[in-house]
């Protein structure tokens, strides 16, 4: 067995410090990387030669990669996309439904079972059904001046939606390179979180909380604990608990989770008699799997949002738990 000292230095004289697959890497390059930018270099000269119009886009997205190429422009990501159209088949909005041209490519579908379409099905759809093609590209170009959008989406993301982002001109590339690289910085301060919109009704209040276990179930159910988001006003006595849970993807663990809450609330009930167990539920990832959404709410005593009227109520809920 060889010694501490030779292990440590095979890994510091031995280290490849970035791996890569060459095979791999000439590969990607080729079908991938060049793939796009090769189809964007061609739209880009037909952009410049006839104008931007809609049809030289409807036409791109036959391409092989099309879909890719105009994400790629516009800094829509895929997985946003996604969720759009899981929106637009939920939602009944005449202008949105029209600009879509969605009575014209969904069949009337049950919005209790709807399930998020896979890549393969979009691309498909893409392919076979031409007022399809005509709405996502209605939406690239005229999305961001939609009413019911630009209540929903965020700023971030709702302002790439715009025949601007289409036009190849330097501003809105630079805008679109800026966005994708704050991309990840954006989704991850604090300040986005909407549970930050809880603690600022409890600060408002001036009602204490914590997170964390709940002192009575260590050491009797630590199989069964979890971390509670909000313990209100501390772990000794707690009047109310509360979970959040915003969703914007659908899981099959959903199902899973809505398991885990009710025994949790189990839990509550017996250890915790006193204090009110209730959950916020939000986002389209919830709308969209209704049968776990109401498996999920039967753990709760009471449901929030983080709709405005929805935060009031907690409020006012929190008025008369602490006779504020």
């Amino acid at each position: 067995m060889r010694s501490n000292d030779e292990k440590f230095a095979t890994v510091l004289e031995k280290n490849t410090f970035y791996f890569f697959n060459q095979e791999f890497e000439q590969r990607y390059e080729i079908q991938s990387l060049n793939a796009l930018t090769n189809l964007l270099q061609i739209l880009q000269t037909d952009v410049q030669r006839e104008g931007i119009h809609k049809g030289l886009f409807e036409d791109i997205l036959l391409k092989p990669n099309g879909l890719r190429a105009l994400l790629a422009l516009n800094g829509f990501s895929k997985e946003s996309l996604k969720r759009l159209i899981t929106f637009l088949r939920i939602v009944d909005d005449n202008d949105l439904g029209n600009l879509a041209l969605k009575s014209q490519w969904l069949p009337k579908e049950d919005k209790e079972s709807i399930k998020e379409w896979s890549d393969i099905a979009i691309e498909n759809l893409i392919e076979k059904n031409a007022s399809f093609r005509k709405g996502i590209i209605n939406l690239f170009f005229e999305g961001a001046s939609n009413p019911l959008l630009g209540r929903v989406l965020p700023p971030f993301e709702l302002r790439k939606l715009s025949i601007d982002k289409l036009s190849f001109r330097l501003e809105p590339m630079i805008d679109t390179l800026v966005r994708y690289k704050e991309k990840g910085s954006y989704s991850g301060k604090k300040e986005n979180n909407p549970e930050m919109a809880i603690a600022a009704i409890l600060r408002e209040a001036g009602i204490q909380f914590v997170s964390g276990d709940l002192k009575r179930l260590i050491g009797v159910v630590d199989d069964k604990k979890r971390t509670m988001d909000f313990i209100i006003p501390n772990h000794q006595n707690p009047r109310i608990i509360a979970e959040s849970s915003y969703l914007v993807t659908t899981s099959s663990g959903q199902g899973d989770k809505a398991k885990t809450e009710i025994s949790i609330r189990d839990l509550i009930s017996k250890h915790y008699p006193e204090a009110k167990f209730i959950g916020f539920l939000d986002g389209i990832g919830w709308y969209a799997r209704q049968n776990d959404l109401k498996r999920m709410v039967t753990a709760y005593v009471d449901v929030f949002t983080f709709h405005e009227d929805e935060l009031k109520r907690f409020g006012e809920l929190i008025m008369e738990v602490f006779n504020k």
